[in-house]
């Protein structure tokens, strides 16, 4: 059997550290047989590279690293790929994005939040100076139009235009009707999520973990990239 090593990003924030724990504990619980690690590749250890090396190396697919990322990026495209460089073995799964089960999770929270179906929504990303994120990104809002009555903008928390703050205040200022609420597409709380309280809008989602539909998009992406 293939171990699953389940890289995030990595936070400061203890709720958000005891969040992608939580998923982790989940994604254990759905593979009772396997190896399960968490690895992340800022911030915090055990970092991606390090999980890999510890990995003894096997005829077959040894492992496979499954970003706990909603978008394909740097982190993605760069970090994980140089820490399965060379372990033919290591495979590299793609992020959890797009998905429209993540879509799901998002308007899990949303009805959570008790939001008016007409109210502006702004989906609040990380946001990444990579155009395959953004791209993906991008995507789910697409699929989030396809299920909300109301106008649907983006939002980043950071690194790029526009921020959350500005897609909610361009909502007020181009008289979209009613309330505006902050989606959250972030995994976990720490410091983005707490950013996204600070947009000025009338209604703020929690971020998408834990739930089912996370675990279920891992196993997928971990078998689909040769994980057994």
């Amino acid at each position: 059997m293939s171990t699953l090593i389940a890289c995030a990003h990595g936070t400061r924030d203890e709720d958000g550290q005891a969040t992608i724990l939580k998923v982790v504990e989940d994604i254990r619980g759905a593979l009772p047989q396997h190896d399960v690690r968490d690895a992340y590749v800022d911030v915090h250890g055990p970092y991606c590279k390090e999980v890999v090396a510890d990995v003894e190396p096997c005829d077959g697919t040894s492992a496979v690293v499954v970003p706990l990322l909603l978008a394909g990026g740097y982190h993605v495209y760069h970090d994980i790929a140089e820490a399965v460089k060379g372990r033919e073995d290591v495979a590299a799964a793609s992020a959890l994005g797009p998905d429209p089960r993540l879509v799901d999770i998002v308007m899990d929270r949303i009805h959570e939040a008790h939001i008016p179906e007409t109210t502006t929504l702004i989906l609040a990303a990380a946001g990444s100076s990579d155009p395959r994120s953004t791209a993906d990104t991008e995507a789910a809002a697409e699929m989030l139009r396809a299920r909300w009555s109301g106008p649907v903008r983006i939002g980043y928390a950071a690194g790029i235009h526009p921020t959350v703050a500005d897609a909610v205040a361009d909502a007020r200022a181009n008289g979209e009707d009613g309330e505006v609420a902050v989606a959250s597409f972030l995994l976990a709380p720490g410091f983005f999520q707490k950013r996204l309280g600070e947009a000025g809008a009338d209604y703020v989602t929690a971020p998408l973990a834990p739930h089912p539909r996370l675990v279920e998009i891992v196993l997928d992406r971990y078998r689909d990239a040769g994980g057994s």
